[in-house]
This record gives C-alpha cells, sequence and structure tokens, in this order.
C-alpha cells in the first residue's frame, strides 16, 4: 500500500517516500512531510547546484550549503540560483 502524504513544497496530497533518506530531525521533517515528486524536482536541482557550484562533498561547508538550499527548496518555495542558467520555457 502507499504511504501519501500532505506535500509541503507541491500543496497536495501524494505519494510519500518510501524510507527516511536522510538522518536526523531533517530526515523525519522530510519523510513526513515531502512527495517523491517533489524529492525527484529537488534531486535535479541539487545535481545542477552541486555541478555548476564545483561544491565537494567531503568539505563541511559545501554540505552546509546544499544543505541550505534543499531546505529552503522543499519548505519554504525557494528556488536554486545558478548563476547564468536560465530555465527553459514550458
Amino acid at each position: 500500500m502507499t504511504r501519501m502524504v500532505y506535500c509541503q513544497r507541491l500543496h497536495k496530497e501524494a505519494e510519500g517516500l518510501d524510507f527516511q533518506l536522510i538522518p536526523g530531525d531533517l530526515g523525519k521533517r522530510i519523510y513526513d512531510n515531502i512527495c517523491k515528486e517533489a524529492w525527484g524536482q529537488w534531486q535535479m536541482k541539487q545535481t545542477m547546484l552541486i555541478n555548476e557550484k564545483k561544491l565537494n562533498l567531503m568539505n563541511v561547508d559545501d554540505r552546509k550549503v546544499l544543505e541550505q538550499a534543499m531546505i529552503d527548496f522543499l519548505f519554504n518555495q525557494g528556488d536554486v540560483a545558478i548563476d547564468g542558467y536560465t530555465p527553459p520555457k514550458a
């Protein structure tokens, strides 16, 4: 049976994640409040952010930048700002 959550990013009832992807309180918050669709959107943005800003995930400061961007994207309706990137028009 599919686990449903009210997604704080998409503002709708949708299929929840299968398991907690990140340890700790933030991971629990994501598991309880973010759907698979919104998580997939974040993964695409995360990849762009890591590549364009050349983040090194072995560096604590770079991980903090990524975590803050994730919180802003998933919970604060923010978007990932990439210098020089213009999203395609729908």
